[in-house]
């Protein structure tokens, strides 16, 4: 089945860490740029950070920039969401996305629920 699976969710204090994981399989993972995302309840889904194919390009919503590092490791068919000094309002359920836009293609993990709260 194609479909990227998040893992790494989870509750921490505001101000800690937390790591998610997106693992693929079903896909050629390094032809697809990667990107996470977030919905938080009563809103739409908004995009956190991207990075491209090679990692060249990345790309972090202005909430996020300084906080949170997207990277991926194409040997291994994951990215990674290190998120620091979270804030309250990084609650959210957190989506992996697969992306080939020249085919039409994209391919949504099941997400991952992250609370952020004292």
């Amino acid at each position: 089945q194609v479909q990227p699976v998040e893992s790494g969710g989870g509750f921490v204090q505001p101000g800690g860490s937390l790591r998610l994981i997106c693992t693929a399989s079903g896909f050629t993972f390094d032809r697809f740029g990667m990107s996470w995302h977030r919905q938080a309840p009563g809103k739409e889904r908004e995009l956190v950070a991207f990075i491209s194919t090679s990692a060249l390009l990345i790309n972090y919503a202005d909430s996020v920039r300084g906080r949170f590092t997207i990277s991926r490791d194409n040997s291994k068919s994951t990215v990674t969401l290190q998120m620091n000094s979270l804030k309250p309002n990084d609650t959210a359920v957190y989506y992996c996305n697969a992306a080939r836009p020249a085919y039409n293609l994209h391919y949504w993990g099941q997400g991952t629920q992250v609370t952020v709260s004292s």
